[in-house]
């Protein structure tokens, strides 16, 4: 059954963004949740059949009236701060994306939608470092930090909600580190990007991520309410990189010089305490959070993950990374964030 009306939640965030505006090129009447009216106006004002609905996940019953009539809901807000801004916000983490996700999909239930696409993460999973990691190498609890615990315990209310409403077509797109233009967070990708433009690294940190254009997750998003199965998860996790590989792509792409020495571990703990407590005064995201440093150390060589699954059920596939670093860079230089390039 083709989409004609969607729900999509953290309308004005990375991935939401582009979501919104994917659905809303193919034709798709899209009710898009947004905390403030006057961002969602200014990041989707230009898009027609985009109906704003303001609200907040830690009050689902507000909007819940706005579910009804929707053929599928995407679940894409989400509580991340840990990772870029500092601090523990484990109460927070549980309200939003834990009782949250329950709330929703229960609204969602009642108001008779029967497609729901959950966003999780890569964070769910875990393997020994340089192995492929697929869709049942799951993580365990005790390995998990309060982020990483909230994405488990939420896709664990989906996956519990599937079983007990077998009608519910409900399935779980696990992205790996976001990227792309309109980051307007910016989140911690952005933030590197602009960091690198703006010569503000001291160094190359150490450890290996999977990098992902958030336009390609939006394009799973979708394939997943159209041919997704029930209860099952689809990795989007994007490319295998380490830090000396990929803030070199965006120094050649940008024309900058970039750094080459390593920076050791132990330094980058002394670092983030630092930036806590900058982020903690002043409420700004940070490159550099004790999260980030243990998750460095802990997630080291466990980003290579297997796409077979979802190139195979939902046609997904990546852009080059160039492409995701160029666009996003042109969207920041076009948007007063950075400097031209000199002759531009």
């Amino acid at each position: 059954m083709p989409l004609q009306t969607v729900f999509v939640t953290g309308a004005t965030g990375l991935l939401g963004n582009h979501l919104v505006r994917a659905l809303a090129g193919r034709g798709v009447q899209v009710r898009a949740l947004v905390r403030s009216r006057d961002r969602g106006e200014r990041q989707l004002g230009d898009l027609s059949g985009v109906e704003l609905v303001t609200g907040d996940m830690e009050d689902v019953a507000a909007f819940a009236p706005a579910l009804h009539g929707c053929d599928a809901v995407f679940h894409t807000a989400a509580f991340f701060r840990d990772n870029y801004k500092g601090g523990q916000h484990r109460d927070a983490l549980r309200r939003i994306n834990v009782d949250g996700t329950a709330r929703l999909i229960d609204h969602a239930w009642q108001a008779g939608v029967r497609r729901f696409v959950h966003t999780s993460s890569i964070a769910v999973l875990n393997g020994e470092p340089g192995t492929l990691i697929d869709e049942t190498r799951l993580r365990h609890a005790a390995d998990a930090d309060d982020y990483y615990l909230s994405k488990m315990q939420s896709d664990e209310v989906v996956l519990a909600f599937v079983r007990e409403h077998p009608d519910m077509n409900a399935s779980l797109v696990l992205p790996g580190w976001m990227w792309g233009p309109a980051d307007i967070g910016p989140t911690s990708s952005g933030q590197l990007l602009l960091d690198t433009v703006r010569g503000r690294l001291p160094g190359l940190v150490p450890g290996s991520f999977s990098v992902v254009d958030a336009r390609d997750v939006a394009q799973a998003m979708i394939a997943a309410a159209t041919h997704g199965r029930p209860g099952e998860r689809y990795l989007a996790a994007g490319r295998h990189m380490t830090m000396r590989e990929l803030v070199p792509l965006i120094g050649r792409i940008a024309a900058v010089p970039t750094p080459t020495r390593s920076l050791p571990l132990a330094l980058l703990y002394v670092l983030s305490l630092g930036y806590e407590l900058y982020a903690r005064l002043s409420g700004k995201p940070v490159l550099l959070s004790l999260a980030t440093c243990r998750l460095m150390a802990r997630e080291a060589e466990r980003s290579r993950f297997d796409p077979a699954k979802s190139e195979r059920e939902l046609g997904l596939h990546f852009r080059p990374l160039a492409e995701t670093m160029a666009d996003t860079l042109a969207w920041y230089r076009g948007h007063g964030w950075l400097d031209a390039p000199a002759g531009a």
